[in-house]
């Protein structure tokens, strides 16, 4: 039974997804897969015996019903699911511009299933003679079937409680320490600003090595003015950049004051435009986003951010939604209310920015009272996650016709989104002063998944509905298809540019053209900019 039900996941565990995947991401897929189910099938089948059911009457029944499963289950299942895998690979390898898959991938499958499905099992048995060892200690006292309920409780309890007291806290915290000290390191080519209006520079109130590594990246990156001066043809002013990090202040309120300090020492309510911006977990803020917005407004722009920890996203997705909803509420409500207090007449036009776990923090901004007397300009939101509410109940209450990865909402009076392929004009409706933007890919696992997946079919699979990068072979298989998104967030940034969870700076900029506004900005601008940014990133790559 164990092993039927082995082989039945393996073949479960090669269903289309969303995103391609190595050969060794998928034999550590498989892996986990085949594990899973062998588990169940021997849980089943101790179920069966230990309730006293009916089984075959001699053994070589046993032997032919056991060998016809595995008959069925190897030759249908399998052989199916080999096929339909290298078909979806190379479908959705084809549409993100990668090259086909090889057919030695399937030997690092293979590997990698085997060697983590033995290492799993390994561990599985030391568990089960534990569980054995209980059950005669407690044999001494008690009927056996009584002995083996409790011992198996017992174990249960004790594993619920390691697993999600002692070792998820542990985990978090170790995932703490290691990227903290990462943090602590400064990126190849990153050098200390000379300039006065970057944080970390001369005369500078954060000091450089407070700031962590992606904060130092951020505040030594973007154009310079005299690349500025090339591509407008003259009149560029430097671009502004405010950080704070964790070891810039002790506590977040001090953080948040702290930057807007830098912001009034640096000038930065004297420009057009001031972006407060919520960084992802380890404190990023992506260049494809913030360098185009720099060249829309010829470096008349500040724009400011602040870590709040040291995880990467995907692990702060989990621990650390609460920390970056507050974060976000805190130091957007200081910079806020000192903004309120200027001039209308010249104080900046004010936005809010955010891209993957940062959209959430942008999102509880949104959903708060204080920016009823004194509303802010816009908000783009880049990659939302599916923990993202507002988001969802957008999506969910969208207008009739429109698909869940393109939606219009109330024909795009406030809200629009868009995607690689610029989409913010679709909707007809005046778009007002306040604009609200969702940057997504119909491929992003970030974006699309949910527990709802499990037990119903998502609205994003349906016929007509679907995006144009989804696997015309993908469909919904009830928890399965959860799984497999699920693993797809793993990789949702090791995929090109253009697709999963990796947005280009030419989608930014669409979206950034159509947040803003920007004055006597025209579509051939925009053409030129894209083309521009395209021959740097080359530049770079090269």
């Amino acid at each position: 039974m164990g092993v039927t039900t082995a082989l039945a996941f393996f073949a479960l565990s090669l269903e289309p997804s969303l995103l391609p995947r190595s050969g060794v991401f998928q034999g550590i897929v498989s892996g986990i897969s085949v594990m899973i189910g062998y588990g169940l099938g021997v849980l089943a089948q101790w179920v069966w015996g230990f309730l006293e059911l009916p089984r075959p009457q001699s053994r070589l029944n046993r032997v032919i019903a056991r060998t016809a499963a595995l008959g069925v289950v190897l030759g249908v299942m399998t052989l199916s699911a080999v096929w339909r895998h290298v078909g979806w690979q190379n479908e959705v390898r084809a549409t993100f511009g990668m090259d086909p898959a090889r057919p030695t991938v399937w030997v690092t499958i293979v590997i990698v299933t085997i060697l983590l499905g033995s290492a799993i099992l390994v561990a599985a048995r030391s568990i089960r003679a534990a569980l054995r060892l209980l059950i005669r200690l407690l044999n001494r006292r008690l009927p056996h079937r009584l002995s083996i309920l409790l011992g198996t409780t017992a174990l249960l309890f004790v594993s619920w409680w390691v697993f999600t007291g002692v070792m998820v806290s542990g985990a978090f915290a170790v995932a703490n320490q290691v990227f903290s000290v990462r943090d602590a390191g400064t990126a190849p080519g990153v050098v200390q600003p000379a300039s006065l209006l970057r944080s970390g520079g001369p005369g500078s109130l954060v000091a450089w090595d407070t700031l962590g590594k992606q904060g130092r990246s951020f505040v030594a990156g973007g154009p310079t003015v005299a690349e500025l001066d090339a591509f407008n043809g003259g009149g560029a002013i430097e671009p502004i950049r405010v950080y704070a990090g964790l070891e810039s202040a002790d506590a977040l309120q001090e953080q948040a004051l702290l930057v807007l300090d830098e912001l009034k020492r640096t000038g930065a309510f004297e420009r057009e435009i001031l972006v407060v911006a919520t960084t992802t977990g380890t404190g990023w803020l992506d260049p494809n986003a913030v360098d185009p917005l720099e060249y829309l407004y010829n470096g008349d722009i500040a724009i400011a951010g602040l870590q709040y920890s040291y995880l990467p996203s995907s692990l702060s997705l989990l621990a650390d939604q609460e920390v970056v909803r507050e974060t976000s509420r805190v130091v957007f409500d200081i910079i806020h209310d000192h903004w309120s207090t200027l001039p209308a007449s010249t104080r900046p036009r004010i936005y809010l920015f955010g891209m993957s776990l940062g959209s959430l923090g942008v999102e509880s901004v949104l959903s708060t009272l204080s920016i009823i007397n004194a509303p802010i300009d816009g908000a783009l939101l880049a990659g939302p996650t599916f923990v993202n509410r507002l988001h969802s109940d957008i999506v969910a209450d969208r207008d009739p016709g429109s698909p869940p990865w393109l939606p219009i909402y109330e024909d795009g009076r406030t809200v629009r989104f868009t995607t690689q392929q610029n989409a913010l004009d679709i909707p007809t409706a005046y778009w007002g002063r306040t604009r609200i933007v969702y940057l997504q890919h119909a491929s992003d696992p970030i974006v699309f998944f949910s527990t709802d997946l499990a037990f119903r079919r998502p609205e994003w699979l349906a016929t007509g509905q679907r995006g144009p990068e989804i696997p015309s072979r993908m469909t919904w298989v009830p928890l399965v298809t959860m799984a497999q998104v699920a693993a797809d967030i793993v990789t949702a940034r090791s995929v090109p540019v253009g697709f999963g969870h990796v947005y280009s700076p030419a989608a930014y900029i669409d979206a950034w053209v159509g947040v803003t506004d920007p004055p006597g900005w025209a579509a051939s601008d925009t053409e030129r900019l894209k083309l521009h940014l395209a021959a740097v990133a080359t530049a770079a790559a090269g």
